[in-house]
Formats: structure tokens, C-alpha cells, sequence
């Protein structure tokens, strides 16, 4: 089967954890894998000063890169990266990576930003996917990876909002996916488990005890960014690094209703 080739990518969320990873990884030199040439990058985020740095980082390794400062919070952040993938006529990669979390009973965190994390993992996924469906179908080339989360298969009640959320997230992939066949772009719901970012560090989301989380169950930014590009050259995709997530999900799935990620 044909490697997946990739000249240009836009990453929501880049400015860290697996969104920053993903960009290292297609600044890269290509060996084995997805072929790269030349990889043009955009990168989006809330936080310009770090865009700036890491893009600084990856024009050292000779890849092109834009930075757009948005927050995807907010309707003008999201018609600046809507705008921006509409701009780009070649493009072909889309990876939607940007979220949070909140820790905590439904009723007690606040609702405005649980209302933030529903438009940020779920309204901003679906109008980018949108967006760039727009020139991929035309050229009939491309993929979009939405980051979802084993919490799609396994919320619980202190995580209501983030688990529902990425349920969406992963059924919204998986069908839109299936309605693509034949076409030359394929949509991919990446699922990690816990990974090593800042993601648990910031406010919101540190009343959750990592420290209790043993040692194995965490992966690393880059073996996740790894298991999903390699998977764009294949037609599976659901993608779940990791074995002792796989399990977990497979075990999660046996009473959820099910779409076919083919």
C-alpha cells in the first residue's frame, strides 16, 4: 500500500504535549514511513511566545513554519483557523489536537468552562474538519486526526464533561470516516491513554491525583504521535497506543454502540 505523503500540516494545540510532538515528528527527516518533503507547517495555539519557540526549533531541522496565535475558546479563534485552513490550498494534513480538562463533579465545575470544553472537543473539531474537507475532497488526497482520548470507552463521574466529549469526538471520526471511502481522505480518531504533557498540570485539571497513576500506565508524547502517523499508511483507524489501552478499550466497547472505523 502507498505511503501516506505529506507536504503541508495544521496542528491545533501545538504549542505543547502531543501537539508539539506531532510537529517534531513531521519536521523530521523522512526515513521509513509516512514521506515527507519539504513539510510545510502551521501551528496554532493560544500561547504565541511558545508557537514562536518551538517554530524557531523545527526551521532548524529544515521544515517551513507558520505560527497563528488563536484561542479556539472564542468564535474569532475559530474563524481565524478556519480561515487559515481555507487559505491553504495544499493542504493535507489536519490534526485537531487542541483541549483540556476539568477534575470534579459535574455540578461543581463551573459550567461556563465545561461549555468551553464542549465547543473546544467538539463544535472546533467538526468546523475545521469541514474546512479542510473542503480542498482534500477536491484533490481527493488527505487526512484529518482528531485526538480523542480512552476516556471516549471509560468516563467516570469526576470527568463527566471530557469523557462525553471525546465519545463525541471518536463516533463523529469514525463515521465521517466511513462516509469517505473511495474518496482519498481518511479521518482518524487517535486515542491515548495517560500521557506525559502538561496537560495535568494546569488549573483546571490538578485536583486529579497523578501521583497514585502507576508508572506503567504512562506513554510517551512521541511513541502516541508515532503509533498515529504510522497508522495513516493502513486503513485502521481507530488508533489506541499502547496494550494495556488496547485492552481497556476493547473491553470498553462490549456494551458501546459501535461504528465501523474502516
Amino acid at each position: 500500500m502507498p505511503k501516506f505523503t505529506c507536504t503541508t500540516a495544521l496542528i491545533t494545540g501545538a504549542s505543547s504535549g502531543i501537539g508539539a510532538a506531532f510537529a517534531r515528528q513531521l519536521a523530521k527527516p523522512p526515513s521509513k514511513g509516512m514521506l515527507r518533503e519539504g513539510v510545510n507547517l502551521v501551528l496554532t495555539a493560544r500561547r504565541l511566545e511558545r508557537l514562536q519557540a518551538l517554530a524557531a526549533e523545527l526551521e532548524k531541522q529544515g521544515a517551513h513554519v507558520e505560527t497563528l496565535a488563536a484561542d479556539l475558546a472564542s468564535e474569532q479563534g475559530i474563524q481565524a483557523v478556519s480561515e487559515k485552513i481555507l487559505s491553504q490550498p495544499e493542504l493535507d494534513l489536519l490534526i485537531n489536537n487542541a483541549g483540556f480538562g476539568v477534575h470534579g463533579p459535574f455540578a461543581e465545575a463551573p459550567v461556563e468552562t465545561q461549555a468551553d470544553m464542549l465547543r473546544v472537543h467538539n463544535e472546533v473539531p467538526l468546523r475545521l474538519t469541514h474546512a479542510a474537507l473542503q480542498g482534500m475532497l477536491a484533490r481527493k488526497h488527505g487526512a484529518i486526526i482528531n485526538v480523542s482520548s480512552v476516556s471516549a470507552y471509560m468516563g467516570n463521574s469526576d470527568g463527566v464533561m471530557y469523557a462525553a466529549t471525546k465519545s463525541f469526538l471518536t463516533m463523529f471520526s469514525a463515521t465521517v470516516n466511513k462516509g469517505l471511502k473511495g474518496s482519498g481522505v481518511k479521518i482518524q480518531a487517535l486515542c491515548p491513554g495517560f500521557t506525559h504533557t502538561e496537560f495535568h498540570e494546569v488549573r483546571e485539571h490538578m485536583a486529579m491525583e497523578t501521583r497514585n497513576i502507576p508508572a506503567f500506565m504512562w506513554m510517551d508524547a512521541r511513541r502516541v504521535t508515532a503509533a498515529s502517523l504510522k497508522a495513516l499508511d493502513g486503513n485502521q483507524m481507530l488508533v489506541v497506543p499502547g496494550v494495556i489501552y488496547k485492552l481497556a478499550v476493547f473491553f470498553g466497547r462490549l456494551g458501546w454502540p459501535s461504528a465501523s472505523t474502516r
